[in-house]
């Protein structure tokens, strides 16, 4: 094993029912090396991570760590972290109930008592060395998602660790947050860490990695210096095609106008238990508006609000010009509306249930669970929106929690899709997903907008919203600061509007 080598990856095969998940792939990082593993979702890259990590139990292959002799047996989790291979998974694994200073150190010994100050005290040190804005006494599950996600990395830093693999772990964290994080990546890289890198955002992998490897359909594309790589190029690698899809969706949303249309909704004053500052919008029928702002700033809030999955406390209601009371989620329903909310975990996918029942979920609710769809309706319903949407899955009975994230919200769409709505919220619709699923979402949204559905979509990548929105709703401390359109719409006037606010704010 060459010396700059840290981790090689030989052969590597892995099988599910009816899925070929990895065929004969290989990897290798050296030391002190950023090394992005990007892909498709469902390309293979959890899976090679979960192999790695003991997860998973390959089926052929070998495994080889720089300071071992031979071939390395990972049989669990706690085998991988005793070769001095950390992980921080995209969806947070740590434990809400404990505090931030248990999470840290938990399963990391074998003591029979614990000096619960003496372990604080550490966790308050590591906190204060990262500058991670919390108490190691906080009980972790009253954190933002952003806080417990630097916390998950906190605890793989601490681990003296030759390779950290990072599985999206920019996906809840703002600006400043990603910075803190890349400046820690750059301090292990200085002292020899290998660190692997997994993300859906581009400008992250070409601002900090220095190889990227491309995976596509569980097989290995190839490995590639950044440099050597341009965007357009990494694109077509995980695609397997060449595509020009920016401009396909500019023109599209050039097609589509909305100001002439009714009011679909519209709603004056609007507040909530979620902390929305009372606030007036309004939506036409076929239009793609957004709200934007940093994290934080109030965006999925507002959606909340207007959706009532947030007790509204204040304001007025219209609906197709008629006075609506919208109190729950299902007084929404009922109108027309649909939500997609920001965390597909906890709030969108039944993890436990069928592909087949997370989709005909929504429309079952409006009909009444003492109504149940036969058994052919509902396979008639899954199958349309499996093969209209392209949802990877080895049958429409396979339990969701088995699908790769991208094919999770897919699947999540579809329930909307089903019930026909005439305005739908997509909050975070493509984060933690692939640049193909990603393009595909943003063409969906268009292809309802000129179906006439009204759109509010909502997403961290300010490229994103101007390639779908016609109109955007700017927000800062939890109120809109402004309102874009036609010629202003672009990521300086964004970023202006916003820092305008601030200043003014002092």
């Amino acid at each position: 094993m060459n010396n700059d080598v840290v981790l090689s990856m030989r052969g590597i095969c892995k099988t599910f029912p009816g899925v070929r998940a990895l065929q004969n792939v290989d990897f290798t990082l050296r030391k002190g090396e950023i090394h992005a593993l990007m892909g498709e979702n469902g390309a293979g890259k959890s899976t090679l991570v979960k192999v790695l990590t003991g997860v998973y139990a390959m089926d052929s292959g070998r495994v080889a760590i720089s300071g071992v002799d031979g071939d390395c047996s990972i049989k669990s989790p706690q085998d991988a972290q005793n070769l001095g291979i950390s992980t921080v998974y995209q969806e947070i694994t740590l434990c809400p109930n404990l505090t931030v200073a248990e999470n840290i150190y938990i399963g990391r010994g074998s003591y029979a008592f614990v000096n619960a100050s003496a372990q604080e005290k550490k966790a308050e040190e590591i906190l204060s060395k990262l500058k991670i804005p919390t108490s190691a006494s906080r009980q972790l599950g009253t954190c933002s998602l952003a806080v417990q996600q630097m916390v998950a990395i906190a605890r793989a830093i601490d681990m003296d660790c030759k390779v950290l693999i990072l599985d999206e772990p920019t996906s809840s964290l703002d600006e400043q947050e990603v910075a803190l994080l890349f400046s820690l990546m750059r301090d292990l890289k200085s002292r020899g860490v290998g660190i692997i890198f997994i993300t859906h955002f581009l400008e992250q992998v070409y601002e900090v990695c220095d190889k990227i490897t491309v995976l596509r359909n569980g097989e290995l594309i190839g490995e590639y210096g950044v440099q050597d790589l341009p965007r357009v190029q990494l694109i077509s690698k995980m695609m397997g095609k060449e595509l020009d899809e920016l401009s396909e969706l500019q023109n599209r949303k050039a097609s589509i106008s909305g100001d002439e249309n009714p009011v679909v909704y519209e709603a004056s004053g609007l507040s909530s238990v979620g902390g929305t500052k009372p606030f007036d919008f309004a939506i036409r029928k076929g239009e793609i508006n957004g709200f934007t702002g940093l994290l934080g700033s109030g965006r999925s809030e507002s959606v909340r609000a207007i959706f009532g999955a947030d007790r509204v406390t204040g304001g007025t209601v219209r609906i197709n010009g008629k006075n609506a009371r919208i109190t729950k989620p299902r007084d929404a329903m009922a109108r027309g509306m649909g939500y997609l909310p920001e965390d597909r975990k906890l709030d969108g996918i039944v993890a436990d249930l069928s592909v087949r029942e997370n989709i005909i979920l929504a429309l079952q609710v409006l009909k009444g669970f003492f109504k149940p769809f036969s058994k052919a309706e509902a396979e008639a319903f899954a199958d349309k929106y499996i093969k209209m949407l392209g949802i990877k899955t080895a049958s429409a009975d396979t339990p969701i929690k088995s699908l790769s994230g991208g094919n999770q919200q897919k699947a999540i769409l579809a329930r909307w899709l089903l019930t026909n709505p005439q305005y739908l919220m997509l909050d975070e619709p493509t984060r933690g997903i692939d640049v193909g699923t990603k393009v595909e979402i943003q063409k969906l949204v268009l292809k309802l907008a000129e179906e006439g559905v009204s759109v509010t979509f909502i997403s961290s990548e300010i490229e994103e919203m101007l390639n779908t929105c016609s109109r955007l709703i700017v927000m800062r401390d939890r109120k809109i600061v402004g309102e874009l359109k036609g010629g202003d719409l672009t990521q300086s006037k964004i970023m202006h509007t916003i820092a305008g606010e601030a200043a003014q704010n002092g």
